[in-house]
């Protein structure tokens, strides 16, 4: 019944409904993919992210990994580790090549002094910033169908009640078997509407919710991997005696 319903209504459909319902459509398709796609590709960087944390804080050396050229494509943690590391090693050794005289030349480096670790920590704050542009790139598309489906759904309802009632004036006959088809025609469009709106909302949230969890995960380690950078290869100088 619900399907003869629809069926009835698509046929009833005016061109500009049909317009709208194309539109609509591909709307549907934009946003379950981005939906699709993103919840595979956070789900891939969450998982990247454990793995590399787990080896990270297996060893406290914070240039380890760095040394033994491990990667983990996907993950925020490692992209902000990769860059602040590649940036200490400039600072300390003048270059970021890793070879068999790495271990040797880092034991025997100087300290950085404050000034060196601001550009440390700035590498790792742009690491955060484009990983975070990486993870919301396409909610637009998300918004844009929550906001603009039940719209573009509702433009397609008014103008095909518009057209429905200019054709009832025209003949000349108001009843409800020459209003119904017209009407019916135009409430597709609304209803259409929702159901990309309704699902792509639900999406949405929980995309949203996740990319938060994951920023909040990558600036908390910029901060650990910051600290432990500093506490170890940072020469504060000589601490100034208190005066009494």
């Amino acid at each position: 019944m619900i399907a003869a319903g629809i069926v009835y209504a698509l046929v009833e459909s005016t061109i500009e409904g049909k317009i709208v319902l194309f539109a609509l459509f591909l709307a549907s398709i934009f946003s379950w993919s981005v939906m699709v796609t993103k919840i595979r590709y956070l789900h891939f960087a969450r998982r990247q992210s454990e793995r590399f944390s787990v080896l990270f804080h297996r060893d406290r050396a914070p240039l380890r990994i760095y040394e033994q050229g491990v990667f983990f494509d996907g993950s925020p943690l490692f992209a902000i580790y990769q860059a602040g590391s590649t940036e200490l090693c400039f600072q300390m050794l003048g270059s970021t090549e890793v070879d068999e005289t790495f271990r040797a030349r880092l034991d025997s480096a100087e300290k950085i002094s404050p000034a060196q670790m601001r550009a440390v920590q700035a590498a790792m704050e742009r690491a955060v910033g484009e990983s975070a542009l990486k993870l919301e790139s396409q909610m637009i598309i998300l918004s844009t169908a929550v906001s603009g489906g039940p719209f573009l759904g509702l433009l397609g309802t008014v103008w095909g009640v518009m057209d429905a009632f200019a054709g009832i004036a025209t003949a000349g006959t108001a009843n409800l078997a020459a209003m119904a088809p017209g009407v019916s025609g135009a409430l597709i469009t609304t209803i259409v509407g929702l159901l990309v709106a309704i699902p792509a909302m639900f999406g949405y949230n929980f995309l949203v919710t996740s990319v938060r969890s994951i920023i909040v995960q990558a600036d908390n380690f910029a901060a650990e991997l910051s600290s432990e950078i500093e506490h170890r290869y940072v020469d504060h100088g000589p601490r100034e005696s208190r005066r009494h």
